[in-house]
């Protein structure tokens, strides 16, 4: 068997080892430590393996604490301390920002930290029945595989969610389409969490009452989706408050359907909005455009500081959330939102916006490569906040503002959004290097 010295993380947090002149990345070995490995695919230049045995541990190796989490997808660095995790995204960060666009931040931001566990209050759990293997299945996918883990326990799910997983697998194997339900989605606000049943077939009346008798049991909410995610809707209790978050330090209550995207860390996600309004520093008098704008995250606690707000979502649905949000919060007036496709904006179609003071943009992992690509060199915005899910597209899109637009790289650093996984979000902020001081 293989043996090999570990030099690094790569960003899927494999360690990365350089046997024979060709690149292995190795699933659960840590930098500094010497492992005994297997390969799973081996390709010219690189080949991809697990550890097999530990050969000399690193001192940041800690035990695991899910018993799923050598077979589970979810997860691929509890084996790492978790301060050690965070310093491991900052250099994923650095390295992207350096190998992809040749760039370096002037300064290194601190990284944001949060709770390690129980802190992912939104999770889309996979259901099958396999008859093979006992039966019905719910959680995760495993490692590589289309198939599912027999979760009974997740510590990275709220302890209240964790809990309760035996007993929802126990439920759904009763349901009549069992074998047609292929997830369940779960989102948590202040009110009860949701629970939204994907039902390829329509659920029997007896179905609908184990559904009920398992929310009234477990104090959450049952909703079905049948179609699409406009057709979740509520089963029992039909009356049951609607979800919202909260971002206390802006005296802000945000509303939304348990299938919207939110941030599935709303530890992080405050933190994350208190950092990012600290770069944007928006002020009284300013207009700032909040490009990728969802329900209204950034864009009430710009408006909450004064500034007037331009939001542009792709979703429509969404900018009518974020609308009722800014109404609720009574900062319609600082705020207005459309519905456009950003993947295809122009120049022509953010000079539409008007006169922007500064831009906030916090894309899906693809990136904001047409955004940056329409943003005029000579009067942009005299400053930009980042907000990243995908260190490899802010990286590329950081090199089209630096070297085209004519903005520095002012700062960058990570938020640990997903702690325990490979999982990398950052923000970052550029500015006009004529304004930049």
């Amino acid at each position: 068997m293989p043996a090999a010295t570990i030099e690094s993380l790569d960003h899927e947090g494999r360690g990365v080892a350089r046997v024979d002149g060709k690149a292995v990345f190795i699933d659960g070995a840590l930098p500094g430590e010497r492992v005994d490995y297997a390969v799973l695919r081996s390709r010219p230049s690189y080949e991809q393996a697990e550890a097999v045995r530990i050969l000399r541990p690193s001192a940041q190796r800690v035990t695991p604490r899910c018993p799923h989490y050598s077979l589970c997808g979810g997860c691929s660095m509890q084996h790492l301390d978790e301060d050690a995790q965070a310093a491991v995204k900052q250099r994923v960060l650095e390295d992207a920002l350096w190998h992809i666009g040749k760039l370096r931040a002037e300064l290194i931001l601190p990284a944001i930290h949060g709770p390690a566990w129980g802190y992912r209050y939104r999770a889309r759990l996979g259901v099958r029945v396999v008859p093979s293997k006992g039966g019905l299945r719910v959680g995760f996918h495993e490692r590589r595989s289309s198939y599912i883990v027999d979760m009974r326990t997740c510590p990275v799910l709220p302890p209240v969610i964790s809990d309760l997983l035996p007993r929802l697998r126990t439920m759904l194997a009763e349901l009549s389409i069992a074998d047609r339900l292929p997830q369940v989605e779960i989102a948590i606000g202040d009110a009860a969490p949701v629970f939204v049943f994907r039902n390829l077939l329509p659920f029997s009346r007896a179905d609908e009452k184990r559904l009920a008798a398992f929310a009234d049991a477990e104090g959450v909410q049952a909703w079905i989706q049948p179609a699409g995610p406009d057709s979740a809707q509520p089963l029992h209790p039909v009356d049951a408050p609607g979800l919202a978050y909260t971002l206390p330090e802006f005296d802000l209550r945000l509303d939304f359907r348990p299938t919207d995207f939110t941030q599935v860390n709303v530890h992080i996600n405050r933190l994350l909005i208190r950092r990012a309004m600290q770069l944007l520093a928006p002020a009284p008098g300013e207009r700032i455009a909040d490009l990728f704008c969802g329900l209204g995250n950034f864009s009430l606690p710009i408006a909450r500081m004064g500034a007037r707000v331009v939001g542009v979502e792709g979703s429509a649905a969404l900018v009518e959330r974020a609308a009722q949000n800014a109404r609720r919060n009574g900062l319609e007036a600082r705020c207005e939102f459309h519905a456009a496709n950003l993947f295809e904006t122009t120049e022509d179609s953010l000079a539409a916006l008007g006169t922007l003071d500064k831009l906030l943009i916090d894309p899906p992992r693809e990136g904001a490569i047409a955004v940056a690509k329409a943003i005029d060199a000579r009067h942009g915005p005299a400053r930009i906040v980042y907000v990243s899910c995908n260190p490899a597209t802010l990286a590329r899109d950081a090199a089209v503002l630096v070297r085209e637009k004519g903005y520095r790289l002012r700062a960058a650093g990570i938020a640990n959004m997903f702690p325990q996984t490979s999982h990398v979000e950052s923000v970052v902020v550029f500015e006009r290097a004529t304004d930049a001081t």
